[in-house]
């Protein structure tokens, strides 16, 4: 037993194959062939002298024994990681490298970043933008707060991907285009401009519309196209027709009567907000603060 402890990258390729039960996607994760890895399992089971893995169609199963090692292993390799990262842990001070989409980036962190500072002046803040699901190890991201609906099954495993709430999409217009024309049932948005996003997502106007049960929007014609939502709200808020977008982005201008929801029908999926980071990150006190913080800030916001 003692010569296997004597090589950890052995116990690391079982970890990992019998957490993926695959070793392909264990070679994959380990950046080592398929074949190094399914050596390195025969010379696991025959130091300990019986089975770990039987072979069921493409997916290398656990026997009983090798259930009992991957429990130990996962709990050992925890432990290990949880002691490296409270050594190397570079408390407060410091830099932190945030992405988010540009609406969110634009609308709702940029106003706010000042009361951050202004409680934690020794933490650095530098902000990106993009819609896209970035490798953020390999672009030096420290936390991407990213939404949708599809969030969890498009980041890596290897990172913590945390809930932190959601909300409604609702169709939305200035006051003063309110004023001109009478909103009152799903199929009067018809009668004026339509802004959408080049690539909406799931959050597209078909689906509302389909959701209100109204047909006659695949014969409207006066649609206005932008990259993103805070160029979408921009032009909603002069008077050019309506776009859907999340409550919590423009809370100030709801609340200050500039945005209207005449038509109070949500759009039938939620955007769900979620934390992407590396748990073994150094800088992991100082991405706590933040994101405690930032859920802080959200909690107000929704009960404001």
């Amino acid at each position: 037993m003692k010569k296997i402890l004597k090589n950890i990258n052995v116990l690391h390729s079982f970890e990992c194959a019998a957490r993926h039960n695959s070793y392909s996607k264990a070679a994959s994760e380990l950046c080592i062939s398929q074949a190094a890895v399914s050596q390195q399992m025969r010379q696991l089971e025959a130091s300990i002298g019986s089975p770990l893995f039987l072979r069921k169609g493409k997916q290398m199963l656990l026997t009983q024994k090798g259930k009992s090692l991957f429990e130990a292993s996962q709990q050992a390799f925890s432990l290990l990681n949880k002691s490296l990262t409270e050594i190397k842990d570079e408390g407060i001070a410091g830099s932190l490298t945030i992405t988010s989409t540009q609406a969110f980036t634009a609308l709702w962190l940029m106003p706010k970043i000042n009361r951050f500072s202004a409680l934690y002046p020794d933490i650095k803040i530098r902000v990106t933008s993009s819609p896209n699901f970035d490798d953020i190890k390999q672009q030096h991201i420290d936390l991407a707060i990213r939404f949708g609906t599809q969030v969890k099954e498009n980041t890596d495993s290897k990172l913590a991907c945390e809930y932190f709430g959601e909300d409604f999409v609702y169709p939305m217009c200035s006051k003063e285009l309110a004023k001109t024309m009478n909103f009152q049932v799903p199929a009067d948005l018809l009668q004026t401009w339509l802004v959408s996003l080049e690539k909406p997502g799931p959050y597209d106007w078909p689906s509302w519309f389909e959701h209100s049960d109204i047909k006659a929007y695949q014969q409207h014609q006066q649609w206005t196209h932008v990259h993103s939502t805070d160029m979408a709200l921009n032009a909603v808020l002069s008077g050019h027709g309506f776009t859907l977008a999340a409550q919590y982005l423009c809370k100030k201008q709801l609340e200050s009567g500039q945005l209207l929801i005449p038509i109070k029908i949500p759009h039938p999926l939620t955007v769900k907000r979620y934390l992407v980071f590396d748990a073994d990150s150094a800088k992991i006190t100082r991405l706590k603060v933040f994101t405690d913080w930032l859920k802080t800030e959200m909690n107000l916001d929704e009960h404001v």
